[in-house]
């Protein structure tokens, strides 16, 4: 051993004097030329009048400390507000292709060859509808984010997002870039947990992955959308109602916001305790967004990917939610024994039985969520709905579909509670499965599940109680 470390010693010392007297002077006097150039980029000195550069205009503005967050929260409403509102037309052509047209082909064709009505149901209004339905909510939504997203990332904007939230973030123990991943799970939390990749400290990324539930994915935006309007926008004068529904739905997805820093905070000071690590972000220049490859980079690896996970999980739900609806014992069905047994429960949190069950069987999809609970709303209220009796249907107009929940005793607080409930609640089983993927470990998987949940049963539990104490 003694041998071989004199030897080494000896080959360095040979080096040392190859490289020549004056190398450490040559590294230092390359560090201060490097500075220098740096500094003289950066740095004005007095007198002396500088080039106007436009990357530095736009960043005084857009990392401001006054205009940096106004903009990126105007931005990011932008962003929603069109693919919200962009979706709808697309949404409902899919729809009416997959669902009004094709549906009724398929059933007609079953029937016809005599295949016998339980595996029609099965098939074709349990397994297919479920697909329609996730393809025609979720499709539009992802083909417009994604995109849009995308060209705002190769713009060179989404550096400057982590730059404005890096303090906030490592304020509660987590990684400024949590902010990327948490505006990409607004598109999708699978595709959010992916994007954690980006953060190189493992303790970080966990805090990350954990909390991007809390971020509002497109499958749960129709959902938030549609209870606001019925419930939120019927208590004002109609002129007010689109103000005050979207109002609503921008305040939950700041509470999103808001409990992920919370969660952050907490998990940093427990089971994840630790300082949070500084990163070096190089703000890269802004240049054109290059449109084929964002096209490409956003439909293909985003939301085809993301998509056809949301659709694998949710072909086996649609034939539960067929099963549970339809199989009777003593004259009522799984559903209906599943909503009695619940419904105590659920009421003293202002829920009911309807949002529980519809919950755990949309778990492998959140887009399915709304179309389950009118199906199992109309079912426990025995609402004459002929042919679609224990199917999965979507009404046409939200008057219908309001007038379904109030029938079923829907009140405004069950609307308030299941926004809450939409936001806290367990994951998708795709987002489940994209987290253990990521982790490799059973823990951090039923960590990340069962956190929103337990907070969104106590949210629901705390406004309710307040609730009946001064309103009711």
């Amino acid at each position: 051993m003694k041998n071989d470390t004199d030897e080494i010693l000896l080959t360095a010392n040979k080096l040392r004097w190859e490289v020549g007297e004056n190398f450490h002077d040559s590294i230092l006097e390359s560090i201060y030329k490097d500075a220098s150039e740096i500094s003289s980029k950066v740095v004005i000195q007095d007198g002396e009048k500088s080039k106007f550069d436009l990357d530095r205009f736009i960043d005084r503005i857009v990392t401001g400390k006054w205009t940096g967050f106004p903009i990126m929260f105007i931005l990011l409403a932008v962003v929603f507000w069109i693919t919200i509102v962009g979706a709808n037309v697309p949404s409902g052509w899919i729809a009416s292709l997959l669902v009004d047209t094709l549906h009724p082909l398929m059933k007609n064709f079953f029937n016809s060859i005599q295949i016998p009505w339980w595996i029609t149901g099965v098939l074709i209004d349990g397994a297919y509808l479920a697909a329609a339905w996730v393809i025609s909510v979720m499709l539009p939504p992802m083909a417009i984010f994604f995109p849009m997203f995308t060209l705002l990332e190769d713009f060179g904007y989404l550096p400057r997002v982590a730059f404005n939230m890096d303090n906030l973030y490592r304020r509660v123990g987590a990684h400024g870039k949590q902010a990327l991943t948490m505006s990409m799970g607004f598109g999708c939390n699978a595709a959010g947990v992916i994007a954690t990749r980006i953060i190189d400290s493992p303790r970080e990324r966990l805090i990350a992955i954990i909390t991007n539930n809390f971020s509002l994915c497109n499958g749960r935006w129709p959902t938030q959308i549609l209870i606001a309007t019925i419930f939120i926008g019927g208590t004002v004068p109609a002129y007010l109602a689109g103000l005050a529904s979207a109002a609503a739905v921008v305040t939950i997805a700041i509470l999103g916001v808001l409990f992920s820093l919370i969660v952050s905070w907490g998990l940093s000071r427990t089971v994840l305790k630790g300082e949070a690590s500084a990163f070096s972000l190089e703000l890269p220049p802004y240049r054109p967004p290059r449109l084929l490859q964002t096209l490409y980079t956003s439909l293909i690896d985003r939301t085809i990917f993301v998509l056809w996970r949301a659709v694998v999980f949710a072909v086996p739900a649609g034939v539960v939610i067929w099963l549970v609806a339809n199989i009777q014992i003593g004259g009522l069905s799984l559903a209906e024994y599943f909503i009695h047994t619940v419904d105590p429960f659920a009421l003293f949190i202002g829920l009911n039985g309807v949002i529980i069950l519809a919950y755990i069987i949309a778990i492998p999809a959140n887009e399915i969520v709304i179309p389950t609970v009118l199906m199992l709303t109309a079912l426990s209220t025995k609402m004459a709905m002929g042919a679609g009796a224990g199917v999965m249907f979507e009404l046409d107009s939200v008057s219908d579909t309001a007038n379904i929940l109030h029938a079923g005793g829907w009140t405004l607080l069950t609307g308030i509670n299941l926004m809450l409930f939409s936001l806290l609640h367990n994951p998708c089983s795709t987002t489940i499965y994209t987290i253990y993927k990521e982790t490799k470990n059973v823990k951090w998987t039923m960590l990340s599940t069962f956190i929103p949940i337990v907070m969104g049963l106590l949210i629901c539990f705390f406004v309710t109680q307040i609730w009946r104490l001064f309103v009711a």
